[in-house]
Formats: C-alpha cells, structure tokens, sequence
C-alpha cells in the first residue's frame, strides 16, 4: 500500500470523537459498543479504583500481536490512533481483509483507566506500570501479564508517549516518531527476536520518512528487566515500543496520531505478508539516537541581567488538567546562554528586557501565560 493510500484511509476512518491529549474510558467506551458489533470486546480486569480494563480481539490469523495503550495515563496519542486502525479494521471496502486473514490482533486500549482519568503517568497507587514488570504489584501489571500469557503473541507493541524535549539525534528536528527494539539481557545482545522486531521498525522508518523526514528516533537500549519490554523481550517475544512525540504547533497530536496510524498499517501490513527472520534488520541502525535539545520556547539575547551579557530564556510546558481540558503552563526552566538547545518557538529579545506579566524580570520556577517584550505582550501558550 503507498503511503497516499495510507493518508486517505486515515481520512476516511479517523474517529472524530477522539481528539486531543485528555483520552479516558469515558470517552472509548461508547466507540467499543460499537466494535462488538463485529469484534471481540472483552474485560479483562479492572484497575486499582475498580475501572474496567477492555480488550478488543480482531482477526483469526495464526500470527498473533498483542498492543497496549495508556500504560501512562496521560499518553493518549496511540489510544485514538487504535481507534482509527479499529475503524479501518470495520470497514471491508478498505482492502485490509489480509490483515486479519494472517493476523489475530489483541488490543488493550487503556491499561492505566484511572492514570487515565487523572492524567498521569503513574496509577491510583502511584506506581509506573512500566517499572513494575517483575514484581506484579498491581493489578493493571497483572491484568498485562495474564493476558501475555494466555494469548502468547509473536509481537508485542507497547504504545506510548512522549515530552517535547527530544530531538532525532544531535539536531534541531523534533523526534515526532520514536521506537526501540528494547534489549533483553545486561548485554544488550543482538538476539534474533530484537533483530526481528528491529526489522519492523525499519519497515515503518521507510514510510515515515515520507512524511517526516529525519524526524525519526529511536531510544537507547539500556537493559531494565522492570519495564515491560525489557521483559518481554526476554521471553523470546519481538516487542516493539513506539513513542508518539511532537510535530511543530501540534500540542494536541493530532498529525502524530496519524503519523502513528502510517506505522501501525504499514507495520501490519509487513508481517502480515512476511515471514521475518531479522535478516533485514540494517536499516535500524541508520535511525539517530533521541537527544535532549528542545525547549517549548527559547527566548534569545535576553538583556538586564549579569554584567550586561545576554542570555536566552528557556520555557518548557506543564501539562496540567483543569475542568476536563488539558492547559498547557509555561514554566521558566533555564536563564542562560542556550547552546545546542532549540525552542519550538523562539523569539528574539534583541538585547532587550524581557518581563513577566508581572511586569518583573523572569526567574526560574516562573508561570507566565505571556510576557512583555519592547512594551508588547506575547502569548507563550500554544493556540
């Protein structure tokens, strides 16, 4: 499938009653009544505050992928992306019947429903899933694990998200898209399933760099046999983890959802008709390693501060939940000469002052919805 039949089949299966970053059960629930008109809808469990836990089965194919979203409650981006694959999946004009045919798909859409409902990364019990893979002390981790167990997938994909603050590489390009084969042992050994799974992702690599060329990451594959791809890596499982990251002035990943959507059709799309062995694994390694280098807004050649040197003012967002919506809160993280640090958005003092709204020189910590600039307000918050 090319990748403009991709983007026509997002448009036409895009389920517009997602949208933006604040995604809950609340929200899935009446888009998984309608699945079970023709899917499998399960619950599998339920969290630590009693909320049902889904999962969603499709297909009759040998080849079985297990897919989880929301293990961090406030990463959402590959939870509406399902929902567009499943909408996809509903439709048999979209030509995607070989899918199913060579696949079984088992989708657990939220795993985190309360880290969900509150939007944070962590559970009722303030643990992160994704260190708790070993000890099982939750009942989301159990209800993951149960499930792994008894439908035995060939892949594993672990859905997340992740923070405006990484680029591809040593760059000024935003890492919209993010993946890793994660390691299995201290080694790091390029064992045959890592290297399968490594092929996948070159396979989705390949696409999406049509569409975001040298946006691409991958993280560092230190071994943490507590996440949940370190461990089930370890049990001879391909796992890939996908991270949903940041396009420019997209803070509600909106054109990363369907960036995310591309790698699911596409990835489908090769093991559905492959038989991999890893052999074509090369092009992994041609993927930078994220690095660090962005702020949500740089503001340069700051004056009035030490001895008359300039300095750049960096600003980062706090995602904060109010009244059902998702606010965006610049907070001044660094005062100093930004070398090697890029902003979203970036502004140039100019020598001037730069003041709150206030009317005071910035200091770290600081809250701003905008701040003055040669007598002229600006907004710093994403519109």
């Amino acid at each position: 499938m090319q990748i403009e039949d991709i983007k026509i089949l997002f448009k036409n299966n895009k389920e517009e009653a997602l949208f933006g970053r604040y995604i809950t059960n609340n929200n899935i629930e009446p888009l998984l009544d309608k699945l079970a008109q023709k899917f499998t809808v399960e619950t599998i469990g339920y969290s630590v505050l009693k909320k049902p836990i889904y999962g969603v089965k499709i297909g009759n194919g040998d080849k079985r992928i297990l897919m989880w979203s929301q293990m961090h409650g406030n990463e959402s981006t590959t939870t509406k992306a399902l929902f567009d694959l499943f909408n996809s999946f509903l439709d048999d004009k979209n030509d995607l019947k070989h899918i199913l045919q060579a696949c079984t798909l088992y989708v657990i859409p939220i795993l985190n429903p309360d880290g969900a409902q509150a939007y944070t990364r962590i559970n009722a019990n303030e643990v992160d899933l994704n260190r708790d893979a070993q000890n099982l002390t939750q009942h989301e981790s159990l209800v993951l694990r149960k499930t792994f167990e008894s439908f035995k997938p060939h892949f594993c994909y672990n859905l997340h998200g992740q923070r405006t603050i990484f680029s591809a590489g040593n760059t000024n390009k935003s890492a919209t898209v993010s993946f890793l084969s994660p390691a299995q042992d201290e080694a790091c050994t390029m064992t045959p399933n890592r290297r399968v799974a490594m092929e996948v992702i070159g396979v989705m690599n390949e696409e999406l760099q049509k569409l975001i060329p040298n946006q691409v990451g991958v993280y560092d594959d230190a071994f943490n046999i507590n996440c949940v791809g370190d461990t089930f890596q370890s049990q001879d499982v391909p796992t890939i983890l996908f991270e949903a990251g940041h396009f420019e002035g997209d803070y509600d990943r909106e054109y990363t959802r369907e960036l995310i959507y591309t790698s699911y059709i596409s990835s489908l799309i090769y093991i559905s008709g492959h038989d991999i062995d890893g052999r074509n694994s090369h092009s992994y390694f041609d993927i930078p390693e994220n690095e660090k280098n962005f702020l949500d807004v740089v503001i340069r050649n700051v004056g009035g501060y030490s001895n008359d040197s300039l300095v750049d003012i960096g600003i980062q967002f706090k995602e904060t939940l109010v009244g059902g919506n998702i606010e965006f809160v610049p907070i001044v993280e660094k005062i100093e000469v930004l070398v090697g640090v890029y902003g979203h958005k970036e502004f140039d003092a100019a020598g001037e002052k730069v003041l709150g709204d206030d009317g005071k020189k910035l200091t770290i910590n600081n809250e701003n919805v905008f701040v003055i600039l040669k007598n002229e307000k600006i907004a710093l918050i994403p519109k």
